[in-house]
């Protein structure tokens, strides 16, 4: 059970488990149990790291609790204290599981750093207006346009509706992330590396349509109530998705072969030449662009969304794609000395405003062995 425990508090607990875990806490000498681990995790974090903030871990374990025995409730980040303590705990947990479990004693090999260039991600992209002019958003600089405004870390569109369709295009970087809220008041929280085509505003009673051009991005879909019925659609060049007000979140980079699409809340129809499936809250639709087929699985939700809350959470990730993510957002490329360390799997929740070298220290206590970075290149060994 304390395996069970420490899996939840870094998110990387699947569904069976916590309901194994919500079954075993009914009784009071458990919850008891679960208070006490609570508290040595955190007083295990506090003797590790002198950064963490001091909090109460009587609120904490409180919080926890009243989370994980809410009946049919996803793993999701109790409040913002919990995201606070999973960011800045997880680390120091694996990092001190890792020592516990596999020193060996022997002498500990520093990693190389020849020239660390890499920054780490922030907010920024390209607007390409209507009339072809691009338009730099950046962190801290204020942009107004004929149809929208931007603080630099987000734009906002008017509330209009138009018989004419008019799209600009928001383009996210590598090493960038980017808020988006369309006219009809759909929240869009787009990925670095990624393009989204969309009209400056809709028209009610019609179609809402938008086109995820590629990359990855997280829909909080207006609901059809509130525009005279209108559904909402997001297409990709290899499938479209169709819903009335709920948030998903759709992946379909350029490089990979699959397209994911998450559903976090209420109901989206996923399509494809060949076929169409319907996605109940907690699934995910996975589409083979090579072979064109669609299947649908159960996943944990907030690991497969939690980038747009500034966390990266990974549940038995081979670090093939971990390092994949890590290239995105900051901006650098990943080399493995042995092709089989890509296989390895990775657990962990890290938060996303942390250097590279914090991020590689935590996978290297558990992973590898060793990695260098030369310039803007990381060689994992």
């Amino acid at each position: 059970m304390k395996t069970l425990i420490l899996k939840f508090l870094t998110n990387c607990i699947t569904p069976l488990e916590e309901e194994k875990l919500c079954k075993w806490l009914k009784e009071t000498k458990n919850k008891n149990t679960f208070k006490t681990y609570v508290h040595d995790i955190y007083a295990l974090n506090m003797h590790y790291s002198n950064s963490i903030d001091d909090i109460d871990a009587d609120i904490l374990f409180n919080n926890i609790l009243s989370n994980i025995q809410k009946p049919n409730n996803p793993i999701k980040p109790v409040t913002p204290l919990w995201i606070k303590y999973a960011v800045a705990a997880s680390i120091t947990i694996l990092i001190s599981l890792a020592f516990i479990f596999n020193n060996d004693n022997s002498q500990v090999v520093e990693p190389i750093i020849v020239n660390n260039t890499i920054k780490t991600g922030t907010d920024k992209a390209t607007l390409t207006l209507e009339s072809g002019e691009e338009v730099a958003l950046t962190k801290g600089t204020s942009i107004q346009t004929p149809h929208a405004n931007s603080n630099g870390e987000a734009i906002i569109y008017k509330n209009t509706s138009s018989q004419q369709l008019v799209y600009n295009y928001l383009t996210v970087p590598r090493g960038g992330q980017f808020q988006l809220t369309l006219s009809d008041g759909t929240q869009v929280w787009l990925n670095s590396e990624s393009q989204l085509k969309y009209p400056v505003s809709f028209t009610d009673g019609n179609s809402r349509q938008v086109e995820l051009v590629y990359g990855e991005a997280y829909f909080d879909v207006s609901p059809s109530t509130e525009h005279q019925g209108s559904n909402f659609k997001v297409y990709h060049k290899a499938q479209e998705i169709q819903v009335l007000g709920t948030e998903f979140n759709v992946k379909a980079y350029k490089d990979e072969t699959h397209v994911y699409t998450t559903l976090a809340e209420g109901k989206v129809s996923v399509s494809t030449e060949n076929e169409n499936n319907v996605l109940e809250p907690n699934e995910q639709s996975n589409l083979n662009t090579t072979n064109k087929n669609l299947t649908v699985s159960k996943v944990n939700v907030y690991s497969e969304t939690s980038w747009k809350d500034g966390i990266f959470s990974f549940i038995d990730k081979p670090l093939k794609d971990v390092t994949k993510v890590l290239e995105r957002w900051y901006d650098v490329d990943v080399i493995f000395m042995n092709q089989s360390l890509g296989i390895v799997e990775f657990n962990g929740v890290l938060g996303k405003d942390q250097s590279i070298e914090e991020i590689l220290g935590a996978i290297k206590s558990i992973s590898i062995n060793n990695y260098e970075i030369n310039n803007k290149t990381i060689i994992i060994k």
